[in-house]
């Protein structure tokens, strides 16, 4: 079992520690054992004794913590340099926002990015189902929207499938799937281009959707 700490708890603990304050519930502490995580958002104030131990549990697992950090990193930069149309910064912000990725390791980092493009995808689709609700929209703006709502319906079945070929690490057949969730992306998009003058809505989420594929294709290569 090894453990870690996010960086906002990391920072600040000497400070509530000292003013003998609660931890706010957005600072975590987490245990990662056997992939499986736990949350511990409940502690109180805590004392002397408390504070030594904890000082000593953020010593024992300081490496650890620049090791995870610095895996984000060096991830995202080989993602950004296998694929030019790739984000260096998108990539880190994204994996970082979830707290998870402060201790996993690569292949959870594949399994996190994997789940993010899925999250995306199925808000994606929530957003044009909405858009599809105006009845005053121009025609081929609803037919583009159609088509898309139809491809990022595809997706989210395909990346179903990609979570449980990632998960027995079927590396290959998850590449496929998660290059059509890509290649949906694009498609959706390139729609819109069709029409001189027509106006995409959909152009940051079909470019989130395909950089957040292209970190899940990158990891995967590097496991494979």
């Amino acid at each position: 079992m090894y453990a870690c700490l996010t960086p906002p708890t990391f920072l600040l603990l000497e400070r509530y520690i000292h003013n003998q304050q609660p931890i706010p519930p957005k600072h975590y502490i987490f245990l990662q054992d056997n992939n499986k995580s736990y949350q511990y958002n409940n502690i109180m104030k805590l004392n002397f004794s408390s504070l030594s131990l904890l000082f000593f549990f953020c010593f024992f697992f300081s490496d650890h913590l620049i090791t995870a950090h610095d895996l984000v990193h060096q991830t995202c930069k080989k993602c950004a340099q296998n694929d030019p149309n790739l984000n260096y910064n998108f990539c880190v912000t994204s994996l970082e926002a979830v707290p998870s990725s402060h201790c996993a390791d690569l292949r959870q980092l594949g399994m996190i990015s994997i789940n993010l493009t899925r999250r995306n995808v199925t808000n994606t689709r929530s957003y044009i189902n909405e858009l599809l609700k105006n009845k005053k929209s121009d025609p081929f703006m609803s037919s583009c929207l159609t088509d898309c709502y139809e491809l990022y319906s595809d997706a989210i079945s395909t990346l179903q499938q990609a979570i449980k070929d990632y998960k027995s690490k079927q590396y290959e057949d998850a590449n496929f799937e998660i290059s059509s969730v890509m290649d949906a992306s694009t498609t959706c998009e390139d729609g819109f281009k069709e029409q001189k003058g027509l106006v995409s809505p959909l152009t940051k989420r079909n470019n989130n959707s395909f950089q957040l594929s292209v970190i899940a294709l990158s990891i995967i290569n590097m496991l494979d």
